[in-house]
Parts: structure tokens; sequence; C-alpha cells
């Protein structure tokens, strides 16, 4: 794995990436893909160093998932286009982290019932009054597919960071 070239745009701040990582709402889950690379968003926490995601218990991402577990997720947030007196050098001001790692298929009924309790709390807090458990996770099924919900971890092998951070009076 190559390091970051535009060693200018690194961040290497721990906590404003911890930050970015937990208050972001949709990563891009890359792939390895049969023909081509196969990248999708995903609502995702970010919980003990790792990435959470989940979806159907079956389709593409399922399958690939299973014969190529590695992967590389990205998430990212655009501020605007840098305005600068000499047209080539505009620019955007960004914040960005790649994770990369291997997905995993979590099989513990608690432990999914903990990861998408933390997604219900994310993604609609206070909304629901009832806690999940493991038992409602092991007996739910889709009316779509008949399967239960495919939850994965992406455990951070390694975290890449970059910012281009400019003053809001610089951003068009």
């Amino acid at each position: 794995m190559e390091a970051v070239r535009y060693t200018q745009r690194i961040c290497s701040d721990q906590q404003q990436i911890e930050d970015f990582l937990l208050s972001s709402r949709i990563g891009i889950l890359a792939l390895t893909g049969e023909s081509f690379p196969y990248a999708v968003p995903v609502n995702y926490i970010w919980h003990k160093n790792a990435i959470y995601f989940h979806g159907m218990g079956s389709g593409k991402k399922n399958v690939l998932l299973a014969q190529n577990p590695p992967v590389c997720f990205t998430i990212y947030a655009e501020h605007g286009t840098v305005i600068d007196p000499v047209p080539c050098h505009a620019d955007t001001a960004y914040m960005s982290v790649m994770i990369f790692g291997k997905a995993e298929k979590l099989i513990d009924f608690a432990e999914s019932a903990v990861i998408m309790q933390k997604m219900i709390d994310k993604y609609m807090p206070n909304y629901y009054s009832q806690p999940l458990t493991g038992n409602l996770m092991e007996k739910y099924k889709s009316s779509l597919d008949g399967n239960g919900v495919g939850i994965y971890r992406i455990q951070a092998d390694i975290v890449t960071a970059k910012e281009n951070a400019v003053n809001p009076q610089n951003i068009f």
C-alpha cells in the first residue's frame, strides 16, 4: 500500500479523524467485482476502530464480500471550490478518510443487536422506545429475500486521511 503522496494534505489529527468518522453519515464501500470494480454507498457506524455497515442478507454485495473480503471504505466531505486569481490554481476544500481492511460478516446475534442499535441511535435517535435484542436479530427475516440482515465489520488495518482546510472566505 502506497503512502499518501501529497503530503501537504495529510491529516494526522487523530481527534479530527475520529470526529469525522463519527459524524459522517455515508461511506463508499469499494469491492473487487466480477468483471469491474464495484463501489456502493452505505450507511455506517465507526465503533472500536472498525466500520460497520448492513444490508439485505443476499445480493451482489454479499456475494462479492464472500468471494473477496479485502475492501476499501471511503468517507468524504466536500466543502466547496477554493478560489484563486489563477484559474489553474482553483481547488477543492475537503476532508476524506480511507480505511483498508477485510470485511467480515457478523454471526453473533448479540453483537449484531449492539451494532444495529448503534445504527438506529445514529440515524434515528430516540425514535424507537425498545432496544434491539439478539433474539430479535436471530428471528428477523426480510420479506424480500427471506434472509436475516447482513451486518459486516471492517477492522481498520490501514487508515489514511487527507484534507484541504481553507478559510471559508476563500471558498466559492
